[in-house]
């Protein structure tokens, strides 16, 4: 007998971006080095704090200035309902961390970080967008 699948609220999301956190003094080193590793120009986003390339169609590499913490990589899922996409993930044994405006931090089982974003407008319509609900 297979597992209850949840209930799940009708919206959509995708697997988008790669984040890459280093501290203040290794930003531009990482910089430098992941546009050279991806062939892509990694520039300065509105937030200061962020470098990206777009890698393809669907998939984006920042290089993320980080307050505090060890260095690390965390994924971020895009979608156009972030309370839904918080649920769905939390059914499957996430866990909520830490609650902003347009992102949500979060823990995967093993306790790996991983954010829930917002979806830019327009930014949904890649083949590799899934529909859920």
């Amino acid at each position: 007998m297979s597992p209850a699948r949840p209930t799940v609220m009708p919206h959509r999301s995708h697997l988008c971006t790669i984040v890459i956190d280093v501290s203040e003094d290794q930003l531009d080193d990482n910089v430098a080095f992941w546009g050279g590793a991806t062939g892509k120009e990694l520039k300065g986003l509105t937030y200061p704090e962020f470098h990206g390339a777009r890698l393809h169609d669907s998939l984006v590499l920042l290089v993320q200035r980080l307050g505090d913490g060890q260095p690390r990589v965390h994924l971020d899922i895009h979608t156009d309902d972030v309370a839904a996409e918080i649920h769905r993930l939390e059914a499957l044994g996430a866990t909520v961390v830490e609650r902003h405006d347009e992102w949500t931090v979060m823990r995967d089982p093993a306790g790996l970080p991983f954010c829930v974003v917002l979806a830019p407008e327009g930014t949904l319509e890649t083949p590799d967008v899934l529909t859920w609900g």
